[in-house]
């Protein structure tokens, strides 16, 4: 019997160093779906890099650090007085959804948009980077809806086990901020459990280190470590011994 399961690197263009973390896991590892950044400077430079790869690329819709899209005096919601992006913690720390929805849709769209401009296609899916905030949820729904391309939902929550896609159910395993996180653990065990609805989705955080991801980054460490147990030769082994099959998000139907 095979299992089939979806392996996802995130935050592609966030900064040279993570890009050639994941430009690695692709070359000589297990991933074929990744995100990307548009709204960050390296973002063009980091397609460059996989292009001629064969992955199925997703917008990773980013508002949280780095400089918007769009003018900053539009979106004020979402940026701090110099311009850029309200950090994460201010999103986690807040009681309420500071987020205004007319402003989050303007920037996700510029993203969308530089996300064409880049890759010269739609995203084959698309989601959303950090941010739980229910504007920006509906504001990434919005747009998916306008430029009819496949929405994929997210949550930072332990207690979410499934999020529809499509016509199917994604099993979410993404523990890079779990205490004591694993990934040769986490990758076994979302590749054994078997769902008759639908995959098991695991989304890593491939990268290598560098001043601005140490600096701007929560997740440090665990990047290297997610970059290890993909191209490691044993991992790609046991995955074709348990003949488990690594499909895309563009395969979904």
């Amino acid at each position: 019997m095979t299992n089939k399961i979806i392996i996802r690197a995130d935050d592609l263009g966030y900064s040279k160093a993570v890009d050639y973390g994941i430009y690695e896991t692709i070359k000589n590892g297990l991933i074929n779906n990744v995100g990307i950044m548009t709204n960050m400077p390296d973002a063009e430079r980091a397609f460059n890099l996989i292009k001629n790869f064969d992955v199925c690329l997703g917008l990773h819709v980013n508002i949280c650090t780095g400089f918007p899209l769009s003018n900053p005096s539009k979106i004020k919601s979402i940026t701090t007085n110099n311009g850029f992006f309200i950090p994460s913690k201010n999103y986690r720390k807040s009681k309420k959804d500071i987020v205004n929805l007319e402003e989050v849709t303007l920037e996700i769209q510029a993203q969308y948009d530089r996300f064409i401009e880049i890759t010269g296609k739609k995203p084959s899916y698309f989601e959303g980077h950090a941010v739980q905030s229910k504007n920006f949820k509906i504001g990434l729904k919005r747009v998916a809806k306008r430029e009819d391309v496949a929405y994929l939902d997210f949550s930072l929550d332990p207690d979410i086990k499934t999020i529809p896609f499509k016509n199917t159910i994604m099993y979410p395993y993404m523990e890079t901020l779990n205490e004591g996180f694993n990934p040769y653990d986490m990758l076994k065990n979302a590749s054994l459990d078997e769902h008759k609805d639908g995959f098991s989705m695991v989304v890593c955080h491939p990268g290598y280190l560098d001043k601005y991801i140490l600096n701007h980054s929560s997740v440090t460490i665990p990047r290297t470590e997610d970059v290890e147990m993909l191209t490691s030769p044993k991992v790609k082994k046991w995955i074709i011994s348990n003949n488990i099959q690594l499909i895309k998000y563009s395969d979904i139907k």
